[in-house]
């Protein structure tokens, strides 16, 4: 679908998800021997990544497929929702290496199995990211896509990882309220990704209380803008994906770019930035987008990455050529 057929609203009414269930069996131990009260203290404290803060977050509380798609958000935490899926793939994870890396049974499984139905935002907390498979697309054929691979030292997870990109939480752009509804948006989540990721600039996370940015004329947003205006910078949405481990929802989304508009957005584009280093060769910050390529990456992606790849590959002529 169009990214702009997509609706979004918004709900004021507290949607409160209960916890799965006791965390004790997956949470570490500090120097007193007392059990750390979340995994995001435990990250905080034991790995103290550069990128770890509970910033506001878009909580999917419900959707609509009748008629297109309507997502429907209340307010939540990054860590709210980080701490339900890190320990969801502890818990399989202590349990799969448990049974000698066979499929566990549910009884080794009691937050998983407490969730029930992972698909019903009442059961699983739920706040999608989004992901954004960016593609170069050439006048001669030559089309090609941009890859992302996480450095562990630098994020809270998913370190080592090969990823779409610009790839992000949905969340606002600042801490402050009145920023909550002004960022309530798909496209200005992407447009700040392009920014941080693809431009290096600083993480747009607001200067101070109150000071909303003007996606219609700042830099860098109001070149996408145009680009988009114009039709040379198209984007797809392809719907929700829960990855299988932690049970992370993620929206999956496409930008198709025409080359010499991408030359142009993306001039100064870095090879390294807060989360990681854009993969390439020969110079290039960039892979060729082909059959063979995608099969080469597959051990390194995640699953999001590899499930949104094959999708685009499958419907390239679409994609490329409308």
């Amino acid at each position: 679908m169009d990214l702009d057929a997509i609706r979004l609203e918004w709900s004021n009414a507290q949607h409160p998800v209960a916890p799965p269930g006791p965390l004790e069996h997956v949470l570490p131990l500090t120097d007193r021997g007392e059990r750390y009260v979340s995994y995001s203290r435990a990250v905080r404290d034991l790995v103290r990544p550069r990128l770890l803060e509970n910033r506001p977050s878009y909580q999917l509380v419900d959707l609509d497929t009748d008629p297109g798609l309507t997502l429907k958000f209340a307010p939540t935490t990054f860590f709210e929702v980080f701490d339900v899926k890190q320990a969801l793939a502890h818990e399989f994870k202590a349990a799969w290496l448990a049974s000698c890396r066979a499929v566990p049974d549910w009884d080794a499984l009691p937050l998983r199995r407490a969730i029930g139905d992972p698909f019903d935002p009442r059961r699983l907390l739920m706040s999608p990211g989004i992901s954004t498979l960016t593609i170069r697309r050439s006048s001669c054929g030559d089309h090609r896509f941009v890859l992302h691979e996480r450095d562990g030292d630098k994020v809270a997870d998913g370190g080592g990882l090969c990823h779409v990109m610009p790839a992000g939480e949905f969340q606002p752009s600042s801490v402050d309220p009145a920023v909550l509804r002004h960022d309530f948006s798909l496209w200005h989540n992407i447009m700040r990704e392009f920014s941080e990721e693809f431009l290096g600039n600083p993480e747009h996370d607001g200067a101070g209380p109150g000071q909303l940015i003007d996606y219609r004329r700042a830099e860098p947003f109001r070149s996408f803008q145009q680009a988009r205006a114009d039709g040379a910078l198209r984007l797809w949405y392809y719907g929700l994906v829960i990855e299988p481990l932690e049970l992370g929802v993620v929206q999956l989304t496409v930008a198709v770019i025409d080359d010499v508009v991408f030359d142009r957005l993306f001039a100064d584009m870095v090879e390294t930035n807060d989360e990681g280093r854009v993969v390439g060769r020969g110079g290039r910050r960039d892979l060729p987008f082909l059959g063979d390529a995608i099969e080469r990456l597959e051990p390194r992606l995640s699953a999001s990455a590899l499930t949104l790849l094959h999708l685009v590959w499958c419907d390239r002529e679409l994609l490329l050529h409308s």
